[in-house]
């Protein structure tokens, strides 16, 4: 009976490692894919469709347009780099010091600290939510894009995964849903609105924006002429 109990958890165990091996393998192809390829879908849009599914939504439609780089208004990429990571053309993935002030936080939520290659990261392969468990896979899908992947097309892809709001995914998707016209001809104003809502695109509205979205809009547009405006990108190597 030791025996047979013996050689049953083997099994379970041999199954579970090349389960592993098998997601890594996908992990590892996908980051070198879609280096150059453009990405079809994402972790998070399949997670919102099987969900909209099991409520029994079934007009729910995650919709995503994927453009390359030069079809995105050079404004909505220094929105987001103002609004959501603005040390992201010199860093390595990670955001040392907003890492350590959410770790000296009394409470220890696991919020903030996230830089677009992280959001990239668990956007395109891993589930929403917070766990320790998903954020240290997190970190390191993190470094594999960041070493395989320029910064150029990091930005590209994230805003090509990007939720900006119930089933619109993309910034071409936004552009089109929320001002009618592609995402190369977005203004800085309307960048800066569609990046206000990204802290919670299910809650913040870009069709109807609340005063705090317009307050945080303001507020992004200061912070891209701090930046420098599109000479901000230039000088990065993002244009």
């Amino acid at each position: 009976m030791s025996k047979h109990k013996g050689s049953v958890g083997q099994r379970i165990k041999r199954i579970a490692i090349r389960l592993i091996l098998a997601w890594l393998g996908i992990w590892l192809a996908g980051i070198l894919l879609f280096s150059f390829l453009p990405v079809p879908f994402s972790a998070v849009m399949v997670e919102r469709q099987l969900g909209a599914w099991l409520r029994g939504d079934f007009s729910y439609v995650a919709h995503s347009d994927w453009v390359g780089h030069d079809d995105i208004s050079p404004w909505m990429g220094l929105a987001v780099i103002a609004s959501e990571d603005q040390k992201f053309p010199t860093h390595w993935g990670f955001d040392v010091a907003a890492i350590e002030s959410v770790l000296d936080n009394s409470d220890s939520r696991m919020r903030g600290a996230s830089t677009l290659s992280q959001q990239t990261a668990k956007n395109l392969f891993l589930w929403d939510g917070r766990s320790w468990i998903r954020k240290g896979l997190e970190a390191g899908l993190t470094v594999g894009i960041e070493t395989v992947w320029t910064k150029r097309r990091i930005l590209t892809v994230y805003l090509n995964i990007a939720e900006f709001g119930p089933g619109v995914f993309g910034v071409e998707a936004a552009s089109q849903r929320y001002f009618h016209k592609p995402a190369s001809r977005l203004t800085a104003a309307e960048a800066a609105l569609l990046a206000a809502v990204l802290p919670n695109p299910i809650r913040f509205h870009a069709a109807a924006p609340s005063g705090y979205v317009r307050q945080r809009q303001q507020w992004i547009l200061r912070q891209m002429r701090q930046l420098g405006g599109e000479g901000f990108l230039q000088r990065n190597r993002l244009n």
